[in-house]
């Protein structure tokens, strides 16, 4: 079993100013190894022979030490055997900490680490993602150590070249599992350490097949409501981004940014009191799923929820140019500028990670179905048109069957995943809050009829509230 522990840290004031020299760097380390690596790939095969201007010789790839995606550097082991980019950096470290010793204060392996990390970056490039890019302050805030040099005693952590330092331990680490990373974060907020934990005598948590799934659920995503369920309920969406108050607070904020003075000490100020309330939001949007995840996996054996694809979702417009005069027209994008931020706000993507995660850790499973015609399909014949959804409202063109649309979406989904994975589910009985049918000769009372009334505050609270008395007044005391 793999666990991930991230705990906060409370450096002293010189630990805090060392690692974040650190990452100045070992950001710059980073930069000039990926500018490195680029250099000698431009001259191996874009330039081809090139004149070298410290011997003013021509050099070939057969005679210089350049190899492919590598760097400068002696190319050949002493066994022999060719040495690839990665390899050759790590190796020009004795050369770096000469040249610059401001470097040699930093441990060896969080330096070799760091080319491992650009040795990462190429080899999702080479799997089909983006090409490793330059670092600056925004993006490089961590560095990491190898497994075994960090250790933990109580609350206080011990990092190589830093010293012992307190930490927030806010859970203890299990016994038996071992620490397999340790990776240094600079947040907004503070420093924080993350923990890879791994013990192999533990079995990793396995959905469950679909043969043995008894209970399903089918969940839609919304903005009004972040979650409806197809056996009725739903739950309601926070907008923690988006609420009123938060973005009159943003805004407020963001407007004394721009007022600032840029270059300014009060000015990185500012800018310090935006990131903050981002990070605020961000950790309270974390915590909102969860609790959401938790809460919907406890429903039912299989989570159905749509492959949906976001990032299309929040795409831009494509412009709309006037043939006649060049201008552009109108293309809707400042209506649909609103739609992206809620659509962001809510983060589905984020929470169907965290329903999957749960589910496997619970023993259950997650699974996805095609979302077309979910919210146009008619869950009681099966008849799909356009004009059955208006906005909430879901009114079947064939039979007239009448609906909440995203309720009505959730079943549609659920009975999706039901055809298509060959689901045999189980009637779940359903404790239905219709009043009691009467006898003949049965009086009624509210009891029967009534579902029972939430009392008032000032019935039920202790408080004595003016003009609301705690007994009945009678016309003739008893006691005088």
């Amino acid at each position: 079993m793999i666990l991930s522990y991230v705990y906060k840290l409370r450096p002293s004031g010189s630990q805090s100013v060392k690692m974040e020299s650190w990452l100045n760097m070992l950001r710059s380390h980073y930069n000039w190894c990926l500018a490195d690596r680029i250099e000698t790939y431009r001259q191996q095969f874009i330039q081809g022979a090139y004149c070298n201007l410290r011997t003013s010789s021509e050099a070939y790839p057969l005679t210089c030490c350049i190899v492919k995606n590598g760097a400068t550097g002696n190319p050949w082991q002493n066994s022999g055997k060719k040495r690839n980019a990665g390899t050759i950096q790590d190796a020009g470290l004795v050369d770096l900490k000469a040249a610059r010793p401001w470097y040699k204060s930093i441990d060896s392996d969080v330096l070799q680490r760091n080319i491992a990390r650009l040795n990462t970056a190429y080899k999702n490039f080479f799997d089909g993602r983006g090409f490793p890019a330059f670092k600056n302050r925004s993006n490089f805030r961590s560095f990491e150590y190898k497994p075994g040099r960090v250790k933990f005693k109580g609350v206080l952590v011990y990092l190589p070249k830093i010293g012992w330092m307190r930490f927030f331990n806010s859970r203890p680490i299990p016994d038996g599992f071992a620490i397999r990373s340790v990776t240094i974060r600079r947040r907004t907020d503070g420093w924080f350490i993350s923990v890879r934990l791994e013990d192999k005598s533990v079995p990793m948590a396995t959905p469950r097949p679909t043969s043995e799934v008894k209970t399903a659920v089918g969940l839609d995503m919304g903005l009004t409501r972040l979650v409806h369920c197809s056996d009725g309920s739903d739950i309601p969406n926070p907008r923690f981004a988006t609420n009123q108050k938060t973005k009159r607070t943003l805004s407020i904020r963001q407007r004394r940014v721009s007022r600032a003075k840029k270059g300014g000490h009060n000015r990185k100020k500012r800018v310090a009191e935006v990131a903050k309330l981002h990070s605020k939001i961000a950790n309270r949007r974390n915590a909102g799923r969860r609790q959401v995840a938790n809460k919907l996996v406890k429903k039912a054996d299989a989570i159905v929820v749509e492959d949906l694809n976001v990032q299309g979702m929040v795409r831009r417009c494509k412009p709309k140019p006037d043939e006649g005069t060049g201008r552009f027209l109108a293309n809707g994008q400042s209506a649909k500028r609103g739609l992206n931020r809620s659509i962001l706000d809510a983060s589905w993507g984020e929470l169907i990670s965290k329903i999957q995660y749960v589910a496997e850790k619970s023993g259950k499973v997650l699974l996805k179905v095609d979302p077309r015609n979910t919210s146009r399909e008619c869950s009681a014949c099966g008849h799909i048109d356009k004009a059955n959804r208006d906005r909430e409202r879901f009114i079947c063109t064939e039979c007239g069957h009448f609906d909440h649309a995203d309720k009505q979406a959730a079943r549609n989904i659920k009975h999706k995943a039901v055809v298509e994975y060959g689901l045999k589910l189980i009637k779940v009985p359903t404790d239905c809050g219709k009043p009691k049918q009467l006898c003949l000769f049965e009086t009624p009372s509210t009891e029967l009829t009534v579902s029972k009334r939430r009392k008032s505050g000032a019935q039920s609270s202790k408080r004595r509230v003016p003009g609301n008395l705690g007994r009945q007044l009678e016309l003739f005391p008893q006691g005088i």
